[in-house]
């Protein structure tokens, strides 16, 4: 790696930093209330009057705060699954794990248990997410093949999407039914520090089991022949990602709902500044990813109709196009 090629992609890590910097300062002044920047800085340090108060510390921080870990935990974890399955459409939901952490959401709401606790959904996701990935846990101690694993993923998936179909049309009440497609389209709305310390050490423990998969990933990009001759053990690297992705991901379903593209776009802008080498993509993809979630969620603050925009929703109308894009780019790049 050259010295200049190293100062610039220091550089590009830099500006997604400031990027994801403004997309925080913005989240902390835009909102139904709008704040000053003089406002919103003494609000953080608790000088500002009571309202104004709680509006930066106890409202908008620890949404910004949630939004900026999730969407950094659905980028790394994108670029870790393409470097992965060397294959530039995989994304965070290719294992199965975001499917079946919502069929674990969407049955706690089934049950009532959304009345009995604040925490009941998102624990009821991490349970299905934690059963999602001892299955490919299983899976991966058995057989580590990469067709392996995303049949695995498919399979489960699919049977997650039939489970939370059926629960849905069981569902006792209208209101119960609404409450749990409104979960489905993910928010970000009324989290509070409880949700971030809930999401945190799976995310921890996530990030634990990948750190050093870089040079691993780099190894396989040139083939499994050449990653084993390099000494890279693929069965453990194979092992490492995909339980470190399915905790992390399904951390942020059970926080913040289901949300799409971000996994799966933001890895491919990362590619077109710093290169195809998958290691040089895991950064980047986290910090646009986070910038990218923290300033979708912008968009949902704003009054439309008689609703308002779901977070899953606007990364679908962002993210389907692009998704698009990259399609067709791909298959003019294998004419």
């Amino acid at each position: 790696m050259s010295a200049r090629s190293v100062m610039s992609y220091t550089r590009f890590n830099i500006l997604l930093g400031v990027l994801l910097f403004a997309a925080i300062t913005a989240g902390g002044l835009f909102g139904s209330t709008d704040l000053s920047v003089e406002q919103l800085v003494s609000g953080l340090l608790g000088q500002a009057d009571t309202g104004t108060n709680i509006i930066v510390r106890e409202l908008r921080l620890p949404r910004l705060l949630l939004g900026a870990l999730c969407g950094a935990t659905l980028g790394y974890a994108g670029a870790l699954l393409q470097g992965l399955l060397r294959n530039p459409l995989a994304d965070p939901g290719v294992v199965g794990v975001s499917a079946s952490a919502s069929l674990g959401a969407v049955a706690a709401i089934y049950l009532g248990a959304a009345t009995v606790g604040s925490f009941s959904v998102p624990v009821g996701a991490i349970v299905g997410a934690l059963g999602a990935t001892a299955l490919l846990l299983l899976v991966s101690l058995r057989d580590a093949s990469v067709l392996t694993l995303i049949l695995t993923g498919v399979g489960i998936s699919s049977l997650a999407t039939a489970g939370i179909s059926l629960v849905m049309n069981f569902a006792p009440h209208p209101m119960t039914l609404q409450e749990m497609i409104l979960w489905m389209m993910g928010s970000l709305e009324n989290r509070s520090y409880d949700d971030v310390m809930l999401a945190l050490p799976f995310m921890a423990a996530g990030l634990a089991c990948v750190l050093g998969a870089g040079q691993g990933l780099n190894a396989l990009s040139l083939g499994e022949d050449t990653a084993r001759t390099l000494g890279i053990d693929l069965k453990r690297l194979r092992l490492r990602v995909v339980v470190g992705t399915a905790l992390a991901v399904g951390a942020t379903v059970a926080v913040a709902g289901a949300i799409g593209f971000v996994g799966l776009v933001v890895p491919h802008f990362a590619r077109a500044v710093v290169g195809f080498e998958p290691k040089r993509i895991l950064v980047p993809s986290a910090l646009m990813g986070a910038a990218l979630l923290t300033l979708a969620d912008m968009l949902t603050r704003l009054p439309i109709g008689y609703g308002q925009l779901r977070l899953g929703v606007v990364m679908g109308i962002i993210g389907a196009p692009i998704f698009l894009y990259i399609i067709f780019k791909t298959r003019e790049t294998m004419r």
